[in-house]
């Protein structure tokens, strides 16, 4: 960073009290982000991460709101004068990855992203707000956000919840978005944990990808796969030639739209000795932007329509709205990095280019979409994400030292008469209304079935 934020000396006095409040829970906080790790839940089934993260915040003395899109849950802390809605998000839900050492044996459920930390670093802001002299000198409020389902994740299983009528949209953020979670919300931040290279503890800046997802359902005819393969059609070759027609494509990508592809045979057929007649394959298209993503798709639906006309099967695709990119705010980018140093030191922070991504995809992108937000890294684990081998090494850092910086990064926005916010909601321009972005991500999803026949 070239140049710190000035923070006013009532604010560094304040950010003292909030950071040795931090210091005297630490252990607690950690110990709950441990207690979440031991317990994972894939999204929209977080029920046992609930009711821990729903008695962790009443024993803090706050009134929780419940069952948000499932297992979402919101909690207010009202400084002492009115002003900005702040917002700290944590998310709830884990991977499925049964090899990993923190699996669930049942569900093979598993925290290879790093979610549990958030959950602990939310709790100690919580903490350190609470205390009466620090709550008293805001002049805005914060809101406790605990999200699901941020990983986008059996899709078929969320889809039967979208057709019962008990979700709309598939991801946490985009449901509590349609629900108005965030409409009394002015901004949000969050801290997501990450095995980055380099020395500083924390980046900030950055983007993410778009997506969209494919369910796509190939629909053959069984036959005996000895006695008379003739009389199939095969659907797991149809999805096969599509696998293949979709990899011809990849030197037409541009570099610079960051475009991902990717896909998995999640039902390849019942018996090894019948001719599969039902396969579905679940694919995902990525890019820098929304826009982007269409002339990809486009294509990569031809892919899918080719392998069932080779084959005679016929096959439906069925497109879900996904991701949006992530936009982050530039004035609380600043602030949150200052903060970074003064607590830290100089070295702590990395700051990268707005266009930086490395191809994932974050719901934050659709709240993005919305209103001013934040969504920083701290390098507290090693691994690979969303590997067998991605593990929180350091709680201290990746528990402990998000929940300082994002308290004294809400001090910045909401104390000393809420200058802070003020200037942030001055220069922003959302890129759309709360209702712009639901007709949006209704038009994305599609239905479409071709039969070569």
């Amino acid at each position: 960073m070239k140049s710190k934020a000035k923070i006013p000396a009532d604010i560094a006095d304040l950010r003292a009290t909030a950071l040795r409040s931090i210091d005297s829970v630490s252990r607690d906080i950690i110990n709950a982000a441990k207690t979440v790790y031991s317990t994972p839940e894939t999204g929209f089934n977080e029920h046992r991460t609930s009711v821990f993260v729903k008695k962790k915040l009443e024993g803090l003395g706050f009134k929780v709101e419940t069952g948000i899109a499932r297992t979402g849950m919101k909690a207010l802390l009202k400084g002492g004068k009115s002003g900005p809605t702040v917002a700290v998000i944590a998310e709830s839900d884990s991977l499925r990855l049964p090899s990993h050492p923190g699996a669930d044996s049942e569900t093979g459920a598993a925290h290879a992203c790093g979610h549990h930390t958030q959950v602990g670093s939310m709790l100690g802001v919580a903490a350190a707000l609470s205390v009466p002299e620090i709550k008293a000198s805001l002049a805005g409020n914060v809101v406790f956000v605990i999200t699901p389902a941020e990983e986008f994740i059996e899709i078929e299983n969320r889809l039967a919840l979208r057709e019962s009528g008990e979700l709309e949209f598939l991801s946490g953020k985009q449901e509590m978005i349609r629900l108005g979670t965030f409409d009394d919300i002015d901004m949000a931040m969050m801290v997501h944990s990450s095995a980055g290279s380099g020395n500083a503890i924390f980046s900030v800046g950055g983007t993410s990808n778009a997506h969209v997802s494919h369910q796509v359902r190939y629909l053959g005819r069984s036959a005996h796969a000895g006695g008379a393969p003739d009389k199939g059609v095969n659907a797991l070759q149809a999805a096969m030639l599509a696998n293949g027609a979709i990899n011809t494509q990849r030197e037409t990508f541009k570099e610079s739209d960051v475009v991902r592809v990717h896909g998995i045979i999640s039902n390849g057929g019942g018996a090894v000795n019948a001719v599969p007649d039902e396969v579905l394959y679940e694919g995902r298209v990525r890019a820098k932007s929304v826009e982007a993503i269409k002339p990809i798709a486009e294509r990569i639906v031809r892919c899918y329509r080719a392998g069932a006309l080779a084959i005679g099967a016929s096959v439906e695709v069925r497109s879900i709205a996904g991701y949006h990119p992530l936009k982050q705010n530039p004035v609380m980018q600043k602030l949150f990095a200052s903060n970074v140093e003064l607590i830290l030191g100089r070295d702590s922070v990395s700051v990268l280019d707005d266009a930086q991504t490395h191809g994932g995809s974050t719901d934050m992108g659709d709240l993005s979409t919305i209103m001013p937000v934040i969504h920083p890294y701290v390098n507290a684990a090693t691994g690979t994400g969303h590997g067998i081998d991605y593990i929180i090494e350091d709680y201290d850092r990746g528990v402990v030292s998000p929940a300082k910086v994002m308290t004294a990064t809400l001090l910045s926005l909401i104390a000393d008469g809420s200058q802070g916010a003020k200037k942030v909601l001055d220069l922003h321009r959302p890129s759309m209304t709360t209702e712009q972005y639901v007709e949006t991500q209704r038009q994305r999803f599609t239905v479409e079935t071709y039969d070569p026949s």
